[in-house]
């Protein structure tokens, strides 16, 4: 009877741990643990009429072989992390490439018009005399301008496509969201880098983030490395640094460390915080006692009746 009651407290020891380890993933090892710890204490104290018992040698086992099921799923989340942080950023650097070749495109049909404009004022202008001269010779000084603009931004555009490292280190925060001192840090390769910024504050967070810099590299991947190696310590997440949140971090440190690798910086000291702080506003204009006189209906339907009392 004894060595069938043990198979029985075996058996069931045996199918907690199994559950326990089907069911752990990254983010609930301790939870499972303490489920296992539980399930040794009862089924233990089950068995304290037969004197029989788990050991903890074996129950040790059992939470070895639990964490390394843990370990599992969590090199597993890890590379399913890193996967999508790399689709992510070839996503990036496509929108990037794609801006980029616009910004050309664009730029060479503004060069094409205004050099036909261009062309036609000076053949107007050379049959043309007193006021109409005038006002074409103006005319070709205007078009000149935005000719020597739409070559520029030609020429911007395909420097910025052979560079394949060059991109801007932004650097945000969200008071509303997240509170005061923590701050974003991360990279874009667009040509409007604020796009970048706008798709940050979309649903997944209650109110917009705030600009505090944006600064243009050569290199910018190297740049924003070297910053996330400064807040290092400060981390947020420190079992997933691809967040890119820091918290009691001082703009000026950034700075300071921004200007000493000689680049130019000009920071934004106070985050605007428009609609938190409207929302603040708000709740602060709503009247401290908002206690109404109650209303007939707002007594229970089944409310217990004071009784009468005897006739007088």
């Amino acid at each position: 009877m004894v060595r069938q009651y043990e198979k029985i407290l075996l058996r069931a020891f045996n199918g907690e741990c199994e559950a326990a380890v089907a069911n752990v993933s990254w983010n609930n090892i301790a939870k499972m643990e303490e489920r296992v710890k539980k399930s040794f204490q009862a089924i233990n104290d089950l068995g304290g009429v037969m004197h029989v018992s788990i050991t903890t040698d074996y129950v040790k086992l059992k939470l070895d072989e639990l964490r390394l099921a843990h370990e599992y799923e969590e090199k597993g989340y890890q590379e399913r992390e890193e996967q999508r942080r790399i689709r992510e950023q070839i996503r990036e650097e496509e929108k990037a490439t794609q801006e980029i070749e616009n910004a050309r495109q664009e730029a060479e049909r503004e060069e094409e018009r205004y050099q036909k404009a261009l062309a036609q004022a000076r053949e107007e202008a050379a049959k043309a005399t007193g006021d109409q001269l005038k006002k074409l010779t103006d005319q070709i000084s205007s078009f000149e301008g935005k000719l020597d603009e739409a070559r520029r931004k030609k020429e911007r555009a395909i420097s910025r496509a052979q560079l394949t490292k060059s991109g801007f280190v932004y650097v945000v925060s969200n008071i509303g969201s997240f509170g005061e001192r923590v701050v974003k840090i991360g990279m874009t390769r667009r040509l409007e880098p604020m796009d970048r910024i706008h798709e940050l504050s979309d649903a997944s967070v209650p109110f917009p983030f705030d600009l505090h810099a944006m600064l243009y590299s050569d290199n910018a991947p190297e740049l924003e490395h070297s910053i996330h190696g400064l807040l290092a310590e400060r981390q947020v997440n420190l079992m997933n640094p691809r967040k890119e949140f820091f918290r009691d971090v001082e703009l000026d440190e950034i700075e300071t460390f921004v200007k000493s690798r000689g680049l130019s910086a000009q920071f934004i000291r106070l985050a605007e915080a428009k609609e938190y702080r409207e929302t603040l506003a708000r709740r602060q204009k709503e009247p401290e006692d908002s206690v109404r006189e109650p209303d007939k209906f707002s007594q229970p339907l089944f409310a217990a009746q004071a009784s009468p009392g005897p006739a007088a």
